[in-house]
């Protein structure tokens, strides 16, 4: 349905972007993750036709609309991490005014504002001024504005940012059921790694300008696939035990808390190991648990930081 090939943007000497490829199927829910200053924002304004690309193409049902956007911007509706309100009209006064953009006939326009103002919560609210309005309410208007015109896909940049957890829920349940109910296609960035978890059928991972990872998130986890990471429960902490733990040729990483250590290892069969070095440093063992690798876990690994570093 949407395919970027190759696209690459340029600010004098900076390379934002570099030869990104994705592509988005009808229906689907795609995640692009990124630490801050990956490039997602960039790739997401050029994707969208707010700025040309330095190379590269933008394919929209098979037709190039780097050159002639005008197609693509009726068929996107855009979410983006700034708000775009007016905050000194009503909800239904900024939804009215965004719709007569699109050329959309006064009847159906009010039909609209009024089946999405219902969608988002905010029907009781609708003649109440934006300025009135708490951080969560403004986000869904801003979502309701990107789906006045019906669009085909919804690109969303760190739609939950600075809200509180009840609208957050609610905007990630609107999220999940627009693409699952109403098929609509989706592409959506967060700095919140469950939220991607529970929204988005594939990713792709973003570093310095380029993709690094792609797949379904099981593909992308099991890129850790020879990793596993295994807590251990103990009667109390022993610097000894802990030494011990770090100078296994085949334990990547240690880390001590109160009761606990949480290990990475490349091997299989270690419990027995583990077992013996917590009786030869007298350290009584409460339990073992193999954690699967998460994808936090990855995004670690392939960038060396946190998502929300």
């Amino acid at each position: 349905m949407l395919e970027v090939v190759n696209l690459t943007k340029r600010f004098k000497q900076i390379e934002a972007v570099k030869s990104v490829n994705l592509y988005l199927e009808k229906g689907e829910s795609v995640g692009l993750l990124g630490p801050n200053g990956a490039g997602k924002s960039t790739a997401i304004s050029m994707i969208s036709t707010l700025i040309k690309p330095t190379e590269g193409d933008v394919l929209y049902v098979g037709e190039n609309m780097v050159q002639h956007p005008k197609k693509l911007r009726l068929a996107i509706g855009l979410v983006p991490q700034d708000l775009a309100l007016f905050p000194q009209l009503t909800a239904e006064d900024n939804m009215f005014f965004f719709g007569k953009m699109y050329d959309l006939p006064s009847k159906e326009l009010k039909k609209r504002v009024e089946e999405i103002l219902i969608e988002v919560g905010l029907d009781e609210r609708k003649k109440d001024k934006v300025k009135s309005f708490s951080g969560g309410m403004k986000r869904r208007l801003n979502i309701a504005i990107a789906l006045i015109h019906k669009p085909q896909i919804l690109i969303m940049d760190e739609p939950t940012v600075g809200i509180d957890p009840q609208s957050r829920s609610f905007i990630l349940k609107m999220v999940r059921k627009l693409q699952r109910e109403e098929q609509m296609t989706i592409l959506y960035t967060s700095h919140y790694m469950e939220e991607v978890e529970y929204v988005c059928d594939r990713l792709y991972i973003m570093d310095r300008g380029s993709i690094i990872a792609a797949g379904t998130k099981d593909e992308v986890k099991g890129i850790l696939r020879t990793e596993q990471s295994i807590s251990i429960q103990v009667s109390h902490t022993s610097p000894l035990f802990e030494e011990r733990l770090k100078a296994h040729p085949n334990i990547t990483s240690v880390a001590a808390e109160p009761n606990q250590y949480t290990i990475v290892t490349h091997q299989d069969e270690l419990f027995d190991e583990i077992f013996n070095m917590a009786n030869e440093t007298s350290v009584k063992l409460l339990g073992i648990q193999v954690k699967p690798p998460s994808l936090e876990d990855v995004f670690l690994h392939l960038t060396g930081r946190k998502l929300r570093d």
